[in-house]
């Protein structure tokens, strides 16, 4: 068993918010997906396998008497799951689904001898949002098994409240300042793309904070971090993050990796067109309708409709999204840090969804090429590449601000 597994598995994110209650009682806001879901028996060990809708926060641990495996999930609707058939299954005799805490939704499976806990993680990054949670259990001896519940007990039953670590509602930035929202991707149970031990999680945190100090020493900017640290913070939650500070602009942080071949230089990316639409659909169905589009209450509003204001939303940010990328390309070039060939792209990322507030996603280097990779681990070429993202802000700013003088005119 690898030492680096443990009976307690917190992804400590920020709260996920409840949307309208639904006929069970929580808002269902990540769904499991009970065609890529399932038990599968190997030897006398088991694999549970769940997808969901998109990441949440989860723990996982063992019990005694009877031997049961429970998965504690932020708010995951198990509806569609249905009752699984377990006739045919030697090592799990019973599962069941149900609320438990404020907030929070539970899995039980029954075991039918004691099992030990092998591996559990999160795997996400899926194109459609979604996430994967695999638990293997394995067969152990009664005194392992004793241990491992033993550790599990050392954690706190309690749960913690929906509202508790809610950022405040949308508020203006201090003196009229501009508020930029800096994503650090991954993190936590998400180390995203990772090389020699390094990842791309604890680099993009890295770089982030870099251009925090840039942004702060070079203009009248307010800086929100998406994460201060290395914890997992979901696709949704990052969104909600930028809209609740009162965003002006939304930039998300990575470093790419390719499985073949060498790849160098910056890109700049924003939502493409064809992914918007069914961005925004499912952003009209998940979500608050208070938080997913500033100044409009579109709560009590159908989907079909909530879906055409959240796409009006997205058609006027538009432009001002590409003016965003492309200063955050002159930025950088001005200040002579290396570009992709193709600098300038769009593709279906999530976390580019916000339909009024323009967003776009910077691949700062490639963490699969040897050089890439060390020059985000040196302070002078991230401190360089952070004065060139503060100028691309400052000069967007400047034309966004023009334009808009143009419009009240």
């Amino acid at each position: 068993m690898r030492a680096a597994l443990t009976i307690i598995i917190a992804a400590l994110c920020c709260a996920i918010l409840a949307s309208a209650a639904t006929a069970q009682g929580f808002s269902g806001l990540a769904r499991v997906d009970p065609a890529r879901s399932g038990l599968e028996e190997s030897g006398q060990g088991v694999t549970l396998r769940l997808t969901i809708s998109q990441p949440v926060a989860y723990r996982v641990r063992l019990l005694a008497d009877p031997p049961r495996l429970v998965v504690d999930f932020r708010e995951v609707d198990f509806a569609p799951l249905g009752t699984p058939d377990l006739a045919t299954m030697e090592t799990v005799t019973a599962l069941r689904t149900g609320r438990v805490g404020p907030g929070w939704t539970r899995l039980v499976a029954e075991l039918a001898a004691p099992l030990g806990l092998d591996t559990a993680q999160m795997i996400t990054g899926a194109a459609d949002g979604s996430a994967r949670v695999e638990v293997v259990l394995t067969p152990v001896s009664e005194a392992e098994f004793a241990a491992q519940v033993a550790r599990g007990q050392g954690g706190s039953e309690a749960f913690p409240a929906p509202s508790a670590s809610t950022p405040a509602k949308r508020r203006p930035a201090p003196g009229g300042k501009l508020v930029v929202v800096l994503d650090p991707g991954h993190g936590g149970v998400d180390p995203g793309a990772t090389r020699d031990g390094i990842t791309e999680a604890d680099l993009m945190l890295t770089f982030a904070r870099d251009v925090r100090e840039a942004l702060l020493r070079a203009g009248d900017y307010e800086v929100v971090m998406t994460r201060e640290d290395d914890s997992f913070v979901s696709l949704e939650t990052r969104l909600t993050i930028a809209r609740r500070a009162g965003a002006n602009l939304f930039l998300s942080l990575h470093a790419d990796a390719v499985e073949e071949g060498i790849a160098r230089g910056a890109q700049v990316y924003t939502l493409s067109d064809e992914a918007s639409s069914e961005a925004l659909a499912k952003l009209a169905y998940r979500h608050d309708r208070d938080d997913i589009l500033g100044g409009a209450d579109l709560s009590g509003t159908d989907d079909a409709v909530a879906q055409a204001l959240l796409e009006i939303a997205r058609r006027e940010t538009a432009p001002r999204t590409m003016a965003l990328a492309r200063a955050m390309v002159g930025g950088l070039r001005g200040k002579g840090v290396r570009l992709h060939k193709h600098a300038l792209g769009s593709a279906d990322f999530s976390v580019l969804k916000l339909p009024d507030i323009p967003a776009v996603l910077l691949e700062a280097a490639f963490l699969s090429t040897t050089s890439e990779l060390e020059k985000l681990q040196k302070p002078e070429w991230r401190a360089q590449a952070a004065e060139g993202i503060a100028q691309g802000v400052a000069a967007w700013a400047a034309e966004d601000a023009r334009l808009k003088a143009l419009i009240r005119q």
